[in-house]
């Protein structure tokens, strides 16, 4: 009896597995694929520059000290006559925010000076330029640049998405050709992978005090101190049918 079942279920699984190798729905429908990497770069200018500011009390001779709530009104008076609104600046740290750590650490140190942070965003460097010539030297402890994007950034990557895609399938096609085949469908596309580089600024406040300073206008290392471009670069693996 179980020699019996055991050779019903042996024909069973043999009829199925014929059925299959048989039945056209259980073949590779892509015996022969090619498979290739697709790019695409590009380099913007930015046009959304954020810069961190510092600004610091200070002792000024004859007038005692300088506080944080007149440095704080000065400063954001200075950026909306430059034209830059409210919604383009933020504090990026200040010391003191915490009321109470900040009261008992100024009692055991009664000269100590308060700091803020803020973030302004540009959109270019004349921008930076007219904030940089009026700020107050006392105060401003640090300026410098922290990053830089587009507006049109998502646009970009989208754009340069698709075209890593079409050089794929422009490079299947003619790959497949130099051996007498064609490219047919697509059988994967992988999601394509960012390689962006984002220029990294140091000294960058340095940079912009020389543009005003006369001893390095003939300099080369300083002639062209303008904000680097940032480099865009997308690749996506591909495989295609040959034909």
């Amino acid at each position: 009896m179980k020699k019996f079942v055991f050779a019903s279920v042996l024909a069973i699984v043999v009829s199925a597995t014929t059925a299959q190798v048989n039945n056209p729905a259980y073949n590779n429908p892509y015996p022969k694929t090619i498979n290739v990497t697709g790019s695409a770069e590009m380099e913007i200018v930015p046009d959304e520059i954020y810069v961190q500011v510092n600004l610091r009390e200070y002792e000024k001779k004859g007038s005692g000290k300088i506080n944080m709530e007149t440095i704080k009104k000065q400063f954001l008076q200075l950026c909306k006559n430059a034209g830059i609104p409210d919604s383009l600046i933020s504090i990026a740290a200040y010391q003191g925010a915490d009321r109470l750590y900040w009261l008992n650490k100024k009692k055991k140190t009664p000269d100590m000076m308060a700091t803020i942070s803020y973030i302004i965003k540009f959109n270019s460097i004349q921008k930076i330029d007219a904030i940089v010539e009026k700020l107050d030297d006392e105060a401003t402890q640090g300026f410098f640049i922290v990053k830089t994007s587009h507006s049109n950034m998502d646009a970009f990557r989208m754009q340069l998405k698709i075209q890593a895609v079409k050089a794929a399938k422009d490079k299947a096609i003619y790959l497949s050709e130099a051996i007498g085949e064609k490219a047919g469908v697509a059988v994967s596309i992988q999601e394509p992978v960012d390689y962006s580089v984002m220029p990294v600024y140091r000294n960058a406040a340095a940079n912009v005090k020389l543009r005003e300073n006369d001893q390095y206008a003939d300099n080369a290392e300083y002639a062209d101190i303008d904000f680097k471009k940032i480099k865009l670069k997308f690749e996506v693996q591909a495989v295609f049918a040959l034909q």
